[in-house]
């Protein structure tokens, strides 16, 4: 299991601590000093089942200056919007989780962490 972290977001610190609390075995990316790659970011979006633009953090300023408001959200822009993350990765929702079944989840309530965490049943 992977998890995608800012270490400066409460969610992600959040995050972190669950995982901790059910003993999960992890690795920590810090996505911002080590940033996905165009591949990898497809890979993690078909495993989330999303598109580029579903985890866009439109609040950042550099969403502003590259005016993402107003890009079609399409399939013929589709890698504008994978390049924009992959080269401002501070545009990427966190933290997001990738497990070792091949399901992902952007991991932003306990809810969603605890969807990655393998069944003890």
């Amino acid at each position: 299991m992977e998890i995608w972290i800012n270490t400066a977001c409460t969610k992600c610190s959040s995050a972190l601590f669950l995982l901790d609390l059910e003993g999960q075995e992890y690795t920590v990316r810090r996505y911002l000093n080590d940033p996905p790659s165009a591949a990898e970011l497809e890979d993690v979006l078909s495993r989330l089942a999303l598109e580029p633009w579903d985890i866009v953090r439109t609040d950042e300023p550099v969403a502003a200056r590259l005016g993402l408001g107003s890009w079609e959200r399409s399939a013929a822009t589709r890698g504008r919007w994978i390049q924009a993350l992959a080269f401002h990765p501070i545009l990427i929702q966190r933290p997001i989780i990738t497990a070792d079944d091949g399901t992902a989840v952007v991991a932003r309530t306990r809810e969603a962490v605890r969807s990655v965490l393998p069944s003890t049943s």
